[in-house]
């Protein structure tokens, strides 16, 4: 598990803010989100199972349900409320935490970056094209990786969340990272897949939601987002028309303060709902007009 101590502030916050990272990513992606909050602000940032530093000692999660169950301790340790934020992979992961019975009373708020809720698409023609897309990519990247033919796995995956941006060359040590753990690729796309029922989770979230988009990301995570924007009641949306899939580092001098100013708020409105004795969702709902 990484713990990032914050070195920064202008304001201070009281609760836990848990950060997920995206498939073959780790916790060090969230280094610089660590200096947007307050000396008293812990950011958890863990390894999810497979990555990073966290060997896997046992079968790999298939479920969104399975990785929460993986993060329980982490969950367990934080004390108090919890903010999420996601990236990816990790966004679906914290978008099922935050609609995890076990969870939802402690999440004070939620920030998704991309997440790959693919299911979400399927209840129209044109999003069940880009679900079907998306299926037939995992299905390769699966294939390749089954067949000892790691690279070809990588180029492919790495080729479809350039989106419409520019190909940039990876650097030997970020290719080396991948292939080390290119085996958890087609757990964390059969994950995503199995995943039923999102719209109806989204639209019973009742915590401040702030979604994040680039405009040059697959028109696959572009569409997700939208469709969550209009499901979650009250969710602000920030869409970055230059960045790519991977803006959570690409642009994190951007989209870092609007994160820590999205979960400064959630701090407010909780404490304003805490000393007027309302329920904080209301609160969020007038406040949003």
């Amino acid at each position: 598990m990484n713990i990032l101590t914050p070195v920064s502030s202008r304001k201070s916050a009281t609760a836990c803010v848990v950060a997920l990272h995206c498939s073959l990513g780790s916790g060090r992606q969230w280094a610089k989100l660590g200096a947007e909050f307050g000396p008293g602000t812990k950011l958890v940032a863990p390894d999810l199972i497979g990555y990073g530093n966290n060997a896997v000692t046992f079968d790999l999660p298939l479920t969104l349900a399975q990785e929460v169950e993986c993060l329980r301790a982490t969950l367990d340790q934080a004390d108090g409320p919890i903010h999420l934020v996601g990236h990816s992979y990790g966004g679906a992961i914290a978008f099922k935490i935050a609609t995890d019975p076990a969870y939802e009373h402690r999440v004070q708020s939620l920030a998704l970056i991309e997440p790959v809720l693919p299911t979400l698409l399927l209840e129209s023609a044109p999003d069940r094209r880009l679900h079907d897309q998306f299926a037939e990519l995992a299905a390769e990247v699966r294939q390749d990786i089954w067949n000892g033919s790691v690279l070809e796995a990588i180029d492919k995956f790495s080729e479809f969340w350039c989106g419409s941006g520019p190909r940039e060359d990876m650097s030997p040590a970020a290719r080396i990272r991948m292939i080390e753990h290119a085996e958890r690729l087609p757990y964390d796309f059969a994950a995503a897949f199995a995943e039923e029922n999102v719209t109806m989770a989204a639209a019973s979230l009742r915590v401040p939601t702030l979604l994040l988009s680039g405009g040059q990301s697959p028109n696959l995570t572009q569409r997700i987002v939208r469709r969550l924007a209009a499901v979650i009641d009250g969710a602000e949306l920030r869409h970055l028309p230059d960045a790519g899939h991977m803006l959570a580092m690409t642009h994190a001098a951007i989209i870092n303060p609007v994160i820590a100013a999205h979960i400064a708020r959630a701090d407010e409105l909780a404490g304003v709902s805490l000393a007027a004795g309302q329920p904080t969702a209301k609160l969020v709902s007038l406040a949003r007009g």
